[in-house]
């Protein structure tokens, strides 16, 4: 039975808005089901995926993606049902992805590294009848975790487990064929203003939230996206970032390229000796990186001898590129360098491919769409002189106007006239590109993942002994910033050793954790009495 609520809780582009999308075609009328079935007409036998264990043509994968479609359908998924998918890099995903959405379910994307914490808190928030697993990755049994999520969210009664199933439902089981299937049980015809799939937020402020992207504007994302990287058939994108994240799902990522007619490998590990091999084995042409990545790929071309000479472009976003890294990547990869800024929740920003140099390595992109809306504001909202900083706010045809089930959260996030408020700090040069200087939002950007310093602190809180906690963000050579917690103890100092497993214990995904502790007698405050970030970290650097 269809769940008449899944929509309680999503905050719709304006009707006006939506209509001149629509009339400017950006908009197309098309679902993310349809982009892969559009592709498959097209490139029918040339390959989707490309891997050692399971390639797929266009037609088979447009077929997988049918019957697992019809296996969710028979299982009694319906039209609006939440699923959350916690899947490692790989052509499952895919499958599952577009099986999902074919069904009329909303995938819930959540990365590998969350935990309990993490995973409980969106399956509830998303109301998830469905969880999509590995059985084991990087030596985390995630059986174990869906067994807590169960006890937390009694609503998740699907469990699927790609590997060994233990107690729950083999994902293999699951796909049958349309013919064999009910007919009251046939997919259904989908709104293309309806809810595609769920992000999650970086968790600036508490817990993270959800992203509830529509068919119309993720469509868009994606095929845009691609234009802009002149993505086509002859092109091979590597998967390497974690598929779950906007950048390497749509930016353009797996759906970019599928609309583009091109293939897609994976790898679920980023290190030099692994993704260069599969880059060589299978003549990768675009592949994205935070800047960490891109700082390690630099050296690594001294001692890994693999033949990256199919590499024609090189995406780096997540973070900011310093400019002394970003002229090192044409000269040491031999791509071209695209920086890449943006949010989960819109607004994408690109260096062209024709811009001069300076402009590819000293900013971060201008934005991807025509009907972008981008402001530079003060903290009074009003609008910086051009080239002074300020914080970006935006509006466009794939930027939300508010998170899934966050009415409070929203009141803050957005103007009262529907702008987003980035949190972002940047200054726009006459050519419309943007730099981006820093951020409002108390967050730590590590190694491109998001640290949100709310949500750290309460957790620290709750370890005994400790009083008063405060994270903040240290600069680091290779992550950009280092999660630092200063720490107002009752007794002993306790050591990051017992802090990460205090941690671990409770859930926090294990990028949110500390790599440094610092003892201080109290923190700084401000006059209206809350913690002092800026006082904190220059105290501690």
């Amino acid at each position: 039975m269809r769940d008449a609520h899944y929509r309680d809780g999503y905050v719709p582009f304006p009707d006006a808005d939506a209509a001149r999308y629509r009339a400017a075609g950006i908009w197309q009328g098309r679902s993310l089901g349809e982009l892969l079935r559009d592709a498959a007409r097209r490139r029918g036998p040339a390959l989707a995926l490309v891997g050692d264990a399971q390639p797929f043509t266009y037609a088979q994968l447009d077929q997988a993606a049918d019957r697992m479609a019809a296996g969710l359908r028979a299982r009694g998924l319906a039209v609006g049902d939440r699923v959350v998918v916690q899947l490692p890099n790989g052509p499952d995903f895919v499958v599952v992805l577009f099986g999902l959405v074919r069904a009329g379910a909303i995938p819930v994307l959540t990365l590998p590294a969350h935990r309990s914490a993490e995973i409980t808190h969106l399956a509830a928030l998303s109301g998830a009848v469905g969880y999509v697993i590995a059985d084991r990755a990087a030596g985390f049994d995630y059986r174990d975790l869906a067994v807590q999520v169960q006890e937390a969210a009694p609503a998740v009664r699907h469990v699927l487990v790609l590997g060994e199933p233990g107690p729950f439902e083999a994902l293999a089981e699951v796909p049958c064929d349309l013919n064999d299937a009910d007919p009251e049980q046939a997919l259904p015809e989908l709104d293309p203003s309806d809810i595609a799939l769920m992000l999650v937020s970086g968790g600036t402020t508490g817990l993270p939230k959800l992203i509830a992207r529509t068919h119309d504007d993720y469509h868009y994302n994606a095929r845009a996206s691609a234009a802009v990287c002149g993505l086509g058939e002859t092109d091979v994108y590597l998967a390497t970032l974690p598929v779950a994240h906007n950048f390497p799902l749509a930016c353009p990522g797996i759906l970019g390229t599928l609309a583009a007619g091109g293939a897609v490998a994976f790898t679920a590990d980023p290190s030099p000796e692994t993704a260069f091999a599969v880059i060589e084995r299978h003549r990768v042409t675009v592949t994205a990186v935070v800047p960490p990545l891109a700082q390690l790929w630099c050296a690594a071309v001294d001692w890994e001898p693999a033949d990256l000479s199919s590499l024609r472009l090189l995406q780096v976003g997540g973070a900011r590129l310093a400019e002394a890294n970003a002229r090192e990547v044409e000269p040491r990869l031999g791509a071209r360098l695209q920086q890449v800024f943006g949010m989960a929740e819109g607004l994408l920003n690109y260096t062209g491919l024709d811009d001069p140099e300076e402009l590819v390595v000293a900013t971060q992109g201008k934005p991807l769409s025509p009907a972008d809306c981008v402001r530079v504001v003060d903290a009074d909202g009003a609008d910086v002189a051009p080239g002074a900083e300020g914080e970006l706010i935006t509006k466009g045809p794939y930027t939300i106007s508010g998170y899934y089930r966050a009415a409070e959260h929203n009141a803050r996030a957005f103007t009262p006239d529907g702008w987003y408020r980035s949190g972002d700090l940047v200054r726009r040069l006459p050519t419309g590109h943007l730099i981006v200087s820093g951020r409002v939002k108390d967050v730590i950007n590590r190694g491109g993942e998001n640290v949100s310093c709310d949500e750290l602190e309460e957790h620290l809180l709750a370890y005994p002994g400790i009083r008063h906690a405060a994270a903040v963000g240290l600069p680091d050579e290779s992550l950009g910033e280092k999660v630092c917690a200063a720490l107002v103890v009752d007794d002993a100092m306790p050591t990051l050793r017992e802090v990460k497993a205090f941690l671990a214990d409770r859930g926090l995904a294990g990028y949110k954790h500390p790599d440094l502790l610092r003892p201080l007698s109290e923190l700084p405050t401000t006059a209206v009495g809350k913690i002092d970030r800026r006082a904190l970290a220059a105290t501690l650097t």
